[in-house]
Formats: structure tokens, C-alpha cells, sequence
């Protein structure tokens, strides 16, 4: 396994967005996770390690208080689950993704990273330019596999909502908390267990508090055997986060410290389309 080697500057910018991130959830508090048993990737959703659902408790009234947590919430249910069927977008639709883009553009942590980018050259400095980036990187649809004629998947629904991969059992993407949390709520998701960090000494134990884990789900009659997300997180800090390393990084992963966490953010580049972007936690 290489060697952990943080980028500064990509850490340091990072590391801002996490502290700006004002609407965070505080963990024992807004919300509690119960992580029970470890398991591991070749077990694949086989073996349960949790009896329990993974998510105990979530105010889910201060959540619907908060306009950006509002508007994600929103679009969840936009998209086929599916690949290889084609998604139908209608207007009002249309308008919920800009009403969310112009929601989070309100943000702290949407001011920086648009300012980073137009420093940068990588983004338009005026906001209607940038949110129109955002929309096109996010919403946009294409084709996730070659050969499919159907514009079947989008940067946002694969990162975000989750898709089922066509004729296999393979949950795809699906790396954000809250729509974990609302499947698990309707018993969709059957939570198998967390799987330890990638470190070379010790024993990792779970950590209740913990804002960055490696779980491992079914979903829909498919299995994610390895799935990343960060926890307790505002859908603008992903967005933020995600939207920088798709536009900055010349390469597949990154390390950045954020906080307290060694973190490995993985970016999928299909083409110039955000094919998908998530965190790894190292150690």
C-alpha cells in the first residue's frame, strides 16, 4: 500500500472548508451512529455484523430547518436507480437543482471555494457563472456505461443517491449520510457492518463520534461492499469539497489532512463529466 502523503495546499484548503462548514451536525448531539461489529470487504453484504440499523437517532426537524439540507432533501427523488435507463427530467425538477445550487451559493463554504477556483483560473469569477458550472458538473446527464444510448446517470445522482449497476447485484456511488439515513428510515438499506481503516499498526475500534467511515450495505437487492461517506457533514461542504478536487486534481486520488482525519479523496473523471468523488479514510 503507498505511502500517506498529504498535499498542503490541498490540505489547507480543505481544512478551510471544513471549519467553515456552519451548519455541520455535532455527533451525540444532532444526530447519533451505533457502528457495532467490523466487517470486511470480501464478505460482501454475506456476513451481518450489526443487528442494528446504523443511524439511532437524527433530528431530522433541525435538518428540515436548514434551507440547504431542505433543498438536497428535495432531489433524492429525481433519478431511476438503475443504470441504463434513462432518466426523465422535467421542469420542476429542473428548478429544485437550481433552487439547491442557489441555496448553497449562500454558504461560507461555497464562497471559498468559488473564490479558490476563480483564483485559480478554474472557475468564471462572477456567481451566475459559477453556478451554471456547478450545474453542468452536477446535474448534467450522460452515459455511465459505453454502448448505453439512453442518458442514464449525472455526477450528482451517482455521488449522492446511489445507482444499481444493470445485471449485477452492485450498489455504485451512493457515498452521502443523509441518503443513508432516509433509505435506512424506510427499511431499504440493511447496514452489514464498518470496516477498519487501512493503517499498519494497532487495532481500530469504533469510534461513535467518528465524522469520516468505511461501511458496508445492501440496498435495492444490491450490495455495497466497501462504501465511504462522511458523516454529520452539510451537503455544501460536500459539494465544495468535491466540486475543488474534481476541478484541481491532475490525478485519480489526492491526500489531504482535514481535521483530524488522513484522508484519500478519490476522483473519477469520465471524460470532462464528474464520474464520481468520495473519501477514504487512511487512518
Amino acid at each position: 500500500m503507498a505511502s500517506f502523503k498529504p498535499d498542503k495546499e490541498f490540505s489547507d484548503i480543505a481544512t478551510k472548508l471544513w471549519d467553515a462548514d456552519e451548519n455541520r451536525l455535532t455527533p451525540g448531539t444532532d444526530y447519533a451512529i451505533n457502528l457495532q461489529g467490523k466487517t470486511f470487504y470480501h464478505n460482501m453484504g454475506q456476513r451481518d455484523s450489526a443487528k442494528e440499523p446504523l443511524f439511532s437517532y437524527v433530528n431530522m426537524e433541525k435538518l428540515k430547518k436548514m434551507p440547504t439540507y431542505k433543498c438536497f432533501i428535495a432531489l433524492l427523488d429525481n433519478y431511476e436507480s438503475e443504470t441504463g435507463i434513462a432518466e426523465v427530467v422535467t421542469e420542476a425538477e429542473v428548478k429544485e437543482n437550481q433552487v439547491f445550487i442557489d441555496a448553497i451559493m449562500e454558504t461560507k463554504v461555497m464562497k471559498i471555494v468559488h473564490k479558490y477556483l476563480a483564483d485559480k483560473k478554474l472557475s468564471p469569477k462572477d456567481v451566475r457563472g459559477f453556478k451554471h458550472q456547478l450545474y453542468d458538473m452536477w446535474f448534467k446527464l450522460y452515459r455511465r456505461t459505453r454502448g448505453d444510448r439512453d442518458f442514464d446517470s449525472s455526477g450528482f445522482e451517482h455521488v449522492f443517491v446511489g445507482e444499481n449497476k444493470r445485471n449485477t447485484n452492485e450498489v455504485t456511488g451512493f457515498h452521502n449520510w443523509i441518503k443513508f439515513y432516509l433509505e435506512e428510515v424506510k427499511g431499504n438499506i440493511d447496514y452489514k457492518g464498518w470496516l477498519p481503516p487501512k493503517i499498519k499498526r494497532g487495532r481500530p475500534r469504533a469510534d461513535n463520534n467518528a465524522q469520516l467511515v468505511t461501511i458496508q450495505f445492501t440496498w435495492k437487492g444490491g450490495v455495497k461492499p466497501l462504501g465511504s461517506s462522511f458523516i454529520g457533514t452539510s451537503p455544501e461542504f460536500e459539494m465544495a469539497l468535491y466540486t475543488l478536487f474534481f476541478l484541481t486534481s491532475e490525478k485519480d486520488e489526492q491526500d489531504v489532512e482535514i481535521e483530524d482525519y488522513d484522508v484519500q479523496v478519490k476522483v473519477h473523471h469520465l471524460g470532462k463529466m464528474l464520474g464520481s468523488c468520495y473519501p477514504v479514510i487512511r487512518q
